[in-house]
């Protein structure tokens, strides 16, 4: 960032912050560049609710200028092992999209945020999607966020009168490698974040789920300690 940059007035951005390392990460990437960052997570009825104290510790941690929490309970549609009585796999990541896809949730979600933005006069969105070392979910990718961006334009009385949203996505074509390196660049605590799906007793992550195993592949191969306590 410019000198120039770092002069100019801060201007609100609203991040969806689900408490997993990569909502952390993107979030001290946008107050990192300049944005007074708004905080929004949802509590949809997640299997792994463990994320929501997480993102409660971090929009601390970080001191956001705001964070709200609202529910909306996908339990009602299920469809997925996070939100229904499915089972987490626990045998390896592969190129099928897997049953912890939630339907349609960034699309759900990042429709939130938008309207969360538009509502404090904010056009600048942040989410932490990736589309190299992740489970394969369809809204995760590229494509998808450059649709979207075009429906909220479209579809809001920002983007007709002229106030297109912008929709960062800091970490879309990083590996779980390279997230490992911004979270210790920017001097987080990874064991401030939640990514296990499938928590074991005493809130300790499972270490056997796709997210668990793509968080630690990630930082074994950056070389970089994750104090996240695992069972296996």
């Amino acid at each position: 960032m410019s000198e120039a940059e770092m002069m100019t007035p801060k201007h609100a951005a609203v991040v969806l912050l689900s408490g997993g390392l990569d909502s952390m990460v993107t979030a001290a990437i946008a107050k990192e560049r300049g944005f007074n960052v708004r905080a929004l997570s949802i509590d949809y009825g997640q299997r792994h609710r463990l994320e929501l104290a997480s993102a409660k510790r971090i929009a601390e941690k970080l001191d956001l200028a705001d964070h709200v929490e609202i529910e909306l309970d996908l339990r009602a549609f299920g469809g997925s092992a996070l939100t229904d009585s499915i089972a987490v796999p626990k045998s390896g990541v592969d190129d099928t999209i897997p049953v912890t896809y939630v339907p349609a949730r960034n699309l759900v979600f990042l429709a939130l945020t938008t309207a969360c933005a538009e509502a404090a006069g904010a056009s600048d969105v942040f989410i932490g999607v990736n589309a190299l070392d992740y489970s394969g979910y369809p809204d995760c990718r590229p494509e998808f966020i450059a649709s979207f961006t075009e429906t909220a334009r479209l579809g809001t009385k920002a983007g007709v009168e002229g106030s297109a949203f912008v929709v960062h996505t800091p970490l879309q074509h990083m590996t779980k490698a390279d997230i490992a390196r911004e979270c210790d660049r920017l001097g987080l605590d990874p064991a401030w974040s939640w990514s296990c799906y499938d928590p074991v007793p005493g809130d300790i992550a499972c270490g056997l789920c796709d997210s668990c195993r793509l968080r630690k592949k990630g930082f074994a191969e950056a070389g970089i300690t994750d104090s996240t306590v695992y069972a296996a």
